[in-house]
């Protein structure tokens, strides 16, 4: 019978592991998830959490992991208020403020739960300052507190937080296998998958939340994107700022059902919830807004991102290679006679605006600039600096 683990896509013996764990009781208050981008940590870290607070205990039905449950939905729709996701708020890492109001927070009690569950993604990006306000917390925790903390490698973890965590292992997921896993998960066929974990940094559980969204809207939302880049060559500099204006709109359209969704909890949370509560309730949201942004961003560099590589196959004389093969005449046409130079450089400009996003530069701005660049890279000067 299936239960929360059955989530966690392509890493069988993750998912085993933490199963037998739950079930056996043998769960540790600080682990270490560790594997590349698009390997399924984040949704193992929610299923563990889903496992620990499930109200049926590791000896009900499914071992306790019923997913019927008001806890268990609250968790899988990522609303629960006793489960925190953080991720850095600096442009260069986690900021020592934000460590300390964690630490803070892991002092009051839950509010609706027995347990506390702080998932903390990408600590390798945590530096020693903010480490170091972290490690009493993390290597002696409340008894109702549990840290899953996420990073891609061993190596890139400051030792002093590894040695303070049992450190579970993801394996990298061939792209083959991975586009196997969407098509079964979402019914879509197999180039659709491709394109849908393109699009999402090769994240598994990214792609069939892309190829879910209500309406086809991020498909729809990709073929805007791609509308607009091929019309590069022809757009004079009032049509690239429209162009941008219109894709920072549509990147941020999720965020409106968010919203919605967001009132409907707090309003049925009013009657029975203390202040102090509601407001912890209000900063969750906050958070799960600015994630939000993130993340649909990130998919129009993504997406710009894979449009670019494209070229790079076509002109080096590999289609094979090409994801996005439903427009492969377009990008023929676009790309003809140009050199892989050209390409690598317009790539590069991409790489910078996500640089620039990490620094908390305007989006729009962000997004016209990386149009100006890619239109002149390719179709201007064929400047490459």
């Amino acid at each position: 019978m299936a239960d929360a683990f059955e989530n966690i896509l392509g890493q069988p013996q993750v998912r085993e592991f933490l199963r037998a764990s739950v079930v056996s009781e043998r769960v540790t208050q600080a682990y270490l998830f560790v594997g590349p981008a698009g390997s399924n940590k984040t949704s193992a870290a929610y299923a563990l959490a889903q496992a620990l607070l499930c109200p049926k205990g590791p000896h009900g039905p499914r071992g306790g992991l019923c997913g019927a449950c008001d806890q268990c939905g609250r968790i899988a729709r990522r609303k629960h208020p006793d489960v925190r996701y953080f991720a850095p708020e600096g442009a260069a890492g986690y900021l020592v403020e934000q460590v300390r109001d964690i630490v803070s927070d892991t002092a009051l009690a839950p509010i609706q739960s027995t347990r506390k569950i702080y998932i903390l993604d990408r600590v390798d990006q945590l530096g020693v300052s903010a480490a170091n306000s972290f490690l009493k917390t993390l290597e002696e925790p409340a008894d109702d507190v549990v840290f899953i903390l996420l990073a891609r490698t061993r190596e890139s973890v400051l030792p002093t937080i590894l040695s303070r965590c049992q450190v579970v292992p993801f394996r990298h997921i061939p792209a083959s296998e991975a586009a196997a896993i969407v098509s079964q998960n979402t019914g879509a066929p197999t180039d659709q998958a491709r394109i849908a974990i393109e699009a999402c940094g090769g994240s598994i559980t990214g792609a069939v939340g892309f190829l879910r969204a209500p309406n086809n809207e991020r498909l729809a939302f990709r073929t805007q994107l791609f509308e607009n880049l091929f019309r590069l060559p022809y757009a004079d500099d009032w049509d690239v700022l429209e162009m941008a204006a219109d894709m920072v709109k549509a990147s941020q359209a999720p965020l409106d059902a968010m919203r919605e969704s967001q009132e409907a909890e707090l309003a049925e949370n009013a009657d029975f919830l203390q202040k102090s509560a509601l407001r912890e309730i209000e900063r969750r949201h906050k958070r799960q807004l600015s994630a939000k942004t993130r993340e649909s961003l990130r998919q129009t560099l993504s997406l710009t991102r894979s449009w670019l590589r494209d070229g790079l196959m076509l002109v080096s004389g590999t289609p094979e290679l090409v994801i996005n093969v439903d427009v492969i005449d377009r990008l023929s046409e676009v790309f003809a006679g140009l050199a892989p130079a050209p390409l690598a450089a317009a790539a590069a400009k991409v790489d910078a605006c996500e640089r620039a996003l990490a620094y908390n530069v305007s989006p729009e701005t962000c997004i016209d600039t990386l149009l100006f660049d890619v239109r002149e890279v390719l179709h201007g000067s064929g400047s490459t600096d």
